[in-house]
């Protein structure tokens, strides 16, 4: 979707408010397609002393197996964006990926919502922030519950064991 920004280049100190919905059902996160509903982006484009600014959120909800403790899972998650969008393109030097070229006066807003999803999102899929994943040793999923395994000692601690073992 292109998002016409003609007027508001001439404003300073005015804003445009957008809302739209992009397919990343397709588009492969680590060996899996996580994303099989539609990130929905919403937020606002600021002129501010002829700089053209975008803030809003990407959101969706995404579907797949933890990387930690192998379980199914469904959790909605939420990533700030915010770009810059200019009429001058980047130099070959330096590119930064939250510069976004405009093209005759519109901003890409597939393209943009695209690189701000793919560039927040984490490089592992978990079900959530804190899990714990499974006991290396039995293999029992650790959020439902410990598993009753003893910690084995750090063999580079040993020789401290033994002190200690001798009180």
């Amino acid at each position: 979707m292109l998002l016409e920004l003609r007027k508001l280049m001439t404003s300073s100190g005015e804003t445009l408010p957008f809302e739209t919905s992009v397919d990343l059902s397709d588009m492969p996160f680590g060996g899996c397609k996580p994303v099989t509903e539609p990130v929905l982006a919403k937020g606002q484009v600021r002129n501010t002393a002829g700089v053209l600014e975008m803030t809003g959120t990407v959101e969706t909800v995404l579907h797949g197996i933890c990387d930690r403790c192998a379980t199914a899972f469904t959790r909605p998650v939420q990533y700030p964006l915010h770009a810059v969008l200019t009429t001058e393109p980047e130099s070959d030097d330096f590119e930064d990926p939250w510069v976004f070229e405009l093209v005759n006066d519109c901003a890409d807003l597939d393209d943009i919502v695209t690189t701000t999803f793919v560039l927040n999102m984490d490089s592992k899929l978990l079900c959530s922030e804190d899990c714990k994943g499974l006991c290396s040793r039995c293999g029992a999923n650790l959020n439902l519950g410990t598993c009753g395994c003893k910690p084995e000692p750090d063999p580079r601690f040993a020789a401290l064991q033994q002190l200690l073992d001798k009180k």
